[in-house]
């Protein structure tokens, strides 16, 4: 009776194992199922980046303000900073004087002409004086003619005279030219002393501090506009043909739960050269080794950062 039970029993885990295997099969492969439809394919991937800008000194001299910090949003035209500016002042100030000197010294035409002027108009007085007494008989025609020719050496003296003051004051005029237009690259070096930022966009690096020296042409601080990111990606050759400028396509990233965030994007820029070309292209294995850089732009909310990776399915 003991033997008997004894294969009974393994008769019954026999059975027992018979029915049970093609559950698992079964679960194996709805799990496998589920993983293959959960999977995600890319026509291509990349990183994120954005057009920077470095924003260098335009002037030389002591940072004394210069309000900025890493992350920080700027607005174009926002003044964030200035650089010592008190030479350049004190040159402008010694200009000014020197072209009011200058100027102090032009003659004033009207009034050095006055006395010659008042000598003419008591000439012609005199003239007719003489002219009306000569019609009397009471004076003789030289003397009318002694007057005339006083009258018009009067007039030439003023032509004269008036002629040497207005080329004294059209020279000193000219030498003022030059001091103005040093007034004028003052202003200009003036205004460059403020740090003025040039475009709206986030400050991706400061590379300078207050109280540091600078000089013109060194870099103060970078920036970005992150509002507009761009991802560039690489497709193949034989992708090219289907991607085209100002095209829209799906950019997806990671959701950071194990799944995917997805945007739209538009292709701006596709690279009219492939990178790390075969030297011989014989196959079409081979032309599929071409790779191609594009960029697509994707409007940033924030969620996109420099750096960070992203794939792209063609619509």
């Amino acid at each position: 009776m003991k033997v008997q039970k004894q294969q009974t029993q393994r008769k019954g885990n026999c059975q027992f194992s018979t029915v049970n295997y093609p559950l698992i099969i079964i679960a194996t492969a709805i799990i496998l199922s589920a993983c293959n439809d959960n999977k995600v394919s890319f026509d291509a991937s990349g990183s994120f980046e954005a057009e920077e800008t470095v924003i260098s000194s335009e002037a030389t001299g002591a940072i004394k303000r210069l309000e900025i910090e890493e992350g920080q949003t700027l607005e174009a035209g926002q003044r964030i900073g200035y650089i010592d500016s008190l030479q350049l002042y004190l040159k402008k100030r010694q200009l000014e004087a020197q072209v009011i000197a200058i100027l102090g010294k032009k003659p004033n035409i009207s009034v050095q002409l006055s006395a010659l002027k008042e000598q003419l108009k008591t000439a012609e007085k005199e003239k007719t004086r003489v002219a009306n007494l000569v019609k009397g008989d009471a004076a003789t025609p030289k003397q009318l003619d002694d007057i005339n020719a006083q009258i018009e050496v009067l007039k030439k003296q003023i032509e004269a005279q008036q002629s040497t003051l207005s080329i004294s004051s059209e020279g000193l005029g000219k030498d003022v030219v030059p001091l103005q237009v040093q007034i004028e690259q003052l202003n200009d070096q003036l205004a460059k002393c403020n740090i003025i930022n040039p475009a709206n966009g986030t400050v991706l690096a400061k590379y300078a501090e207050p109280n540091e020296m600078t000089a013109t042409g060194k870099p103060l601080y970078k920036i970005a506009d992150l509002s507009n990111i761009i991802l560039r990606a690489y497709i193949t050759g034989d992708q090219l043909p289907q991607v085209k400028l100002n095209q829209k396509v799906k950019v997806l990233t990671d959701d950071g739960k194990g799944g995917y965030e997805e945007t739209e994007g538009t292709i701006t820029w596709i690279n009219s050269k492939a990178e790390f070309t075969p030297k011989t292209i014989q196959t079409r294995d081979e032309r599929a080794n071409m790779v191609y850089a594009i960029k697509v732009k994707v409007k940033n909310d924030g969620t996109y950062k420099i750096g960070m990776y992203g794939e792209i399915k063609f619509n």
